[in-house]
């Protein structure tokens, strides 16, 4: 969430080095270096100087690593409380080198920068507030330090009266331009559109055009981390661990797909809508792919999963399930067997995923039984999706449009067999190779065109096709 970290210690005296530098800057001869930035909803120059990399501090709220910051709660704690002592930075410097979607290991991009810069030095200049806080360049900073801890680094200042506000959203508007060299992770993209929502109350049209997106796909963002932030908290049970939000941080295309399928299903019918989304989460935490999960239908686990389901993993469900109106002494009905029962395998899948995920932090024996219990679960998953795919497969009694997208595929790949065997005879018409190529040029368009009319929430393939036919409307 939003917090305002007050100051560094020594925000006075780097007050008065940038001031002397700015001065400096302003009476030399030569010309100066500026940046251009987004300032309270107008582009701004601002100056830029070189700064000691020991008087910078690395900005704790940057939305980079937010999800991140999990991985030691001891840590993150000590950074809430004091988030300028050497711990606390030392703290954030490593988890800026660290993958997002796996953060015990290195990230190789972060040594990929490191390297860039160590052969090129620095291109971009970051950005500080006079009081010495990185407001962007967070990453290049900590790759400086490995390679040169007493170096400097070049940065523009912002103005003298710069709030955690005007932080917040400087970085957020540099971060999201198309020009950016590093997204943020999913996770972390999606912890920025609740803050600006949630936290700082903003409307959905102004995030939706911070973000470069819509409204719909912001709705869908929230939505996303609503039931992710609901499966964290289901994780933990009596006190024990929980599964932390960069858990989660390499399932963006399935939870996508998810959202599209939950909705879908909703405006037809509520409670296969919810046992739908139990059983894709269980596979989701499982790890299973895309493809496998698409095969997860609301009636999943009453025909196939049930039958692949050892006796004393099968949730004991009330025949007519009831809760009680607060206050008015009644029983209404609840949720149908079928929702209960999907959502009690995911409990138990969450809180054996969440012993695994905590390591040292549970006994051998919590460990042992944990994965037990998970190896038992994907193994029924498994089967089950397996007999769905087959069922699907043979309801299918005519070709859809991805079936004649693989189709065309095939027959690319012979053409381009037929492209390298006619080098040896020059037997190629290259005259009808182009008029051909030309055609799929605009079959393409056209694919493009009324894809996008059709599909409202584009994938990465949609995106790929839009950006590489360039059309807004069919090409006839």
């Amino acid at each position: 969430m939003f917090k305002d970290f007050g100051l560094p210690p020594t925000a006075e005296s780097t007050r008065v080095k940038v001031e002397a530098r700015l001065k400096e800057l302003r009476e030399s001869s030569g010309v100066a270096e500026t940046l251009t930035i987004e300032w309270r909803g107008a582009p701004t120059h601002i100056e830029v100087i070189d700064m000691p990399l020991a008087d910078l501090f690395y900005n704790p709220s940057t939305h980079r690593i937010r999800a991140q910051r999990d991985l030691d709660p001891s840590r993150d704690a000590a950074l809430v409380r004091d988030p300028w002592s050497a711990g606390s930075q030392d703290y954030l410097g490593y988890l800026l080198t660290l993958r997002p979607a796996e953060p015990g290991h290195r990230d190789p991009a972060f040594d990929d920068l490191k390297e860039h810069l160590d052969e090129h030095k620095q291109i971009e200049p970051g950005l500080i507030t006079r009081d010495g806080i990185l407001v962007n360049g967070n990453t290049r900073c900590a790759a400086l330090r490995e390679l040169n801890p007493v170096a400097s680094i070049r940065v523009g200042v912002l103005p003298p009266s710069c709030t955690w506000d005007d932080i917040n959203d400087v970085e957020l508007s540099l971060q999201l331009r198309f020009d950016k060299r590093r997204d943020y992770s999913y996770i972390n993209r999606l912890l920025a559109i609740e803050e600006q929502h949630v936290t700082l109350h903003r409307d959905l049209s102004v995030i939706a055009k911070a973000f470069h997106t819509d409204i719909k796909s912001c709705e869908r963002d929230l939505w996303i981390l609503a039931q992710l932030k609901d499966l964290i908290k289901r994780s933990a049970s009596d006190g024990g661990p929980a599964l932390r939000l960069m858990d989660l941080e390499g399932a963006q295309e399935r939870l996508i797909e998810l959202h599209r399928a939950y909705r879908d299903e909703h405006g037809k019918n509520k409670e296969r809508a919810d046992a739908l989304k139990e059983s894709r989460l269980s596979a989701i935490v499982l790890g299973f792919s895309k493809t496998d999960v698409r095969y997860i239908d609301p009636d999943f686990q009453k025909k196939y999963l049930d039958k692949d389901l050892a006796d004393d993993l099968k949730p004991a469900v009330p025949e007519s399930p009831t809760r009680a109106i607060p206050g008015l002494g009644r029983n209404v009905r609840a949720e149908g067997a079928e929702v209960v029962a999907a959502r009690a395998v995911t409990n138990r899948l969450l809180g054996a995923k969440a012993v695994e995920v905590a390591g040292d932090r549970t006994t051998p024996a919590e460990q042992a039984a944990a994965a037990a219990v998970i190896e038992t679960y994907r193994t029924a998953f498994n089967s089950a999706i397996d007999s769905a795919g087959r069922d699907f497969r043979l309801r299918k009694k005519r070709l859809a449009a991805p079936d004649r997208i693989n189709d065309a595929c095939k027959d690319l790949k012979l053409s381009i067999t037929d492209v390298v065997m006619s080098r040896g005879s020059a037997s190629l018409d290259q005259g009808a190779f182009d008029d051909a190529l030309e055609e799929l040029r605009t079959v393409l368009g056209t694919l493009a065109f009324e894809a996008q009319r059709t599909i409202e929430f584009p994938g990465k393939g949609l995106d790929w096709l839009i950006a590489a036919v360039d059309s807004n409307r069919p090409q006839l």
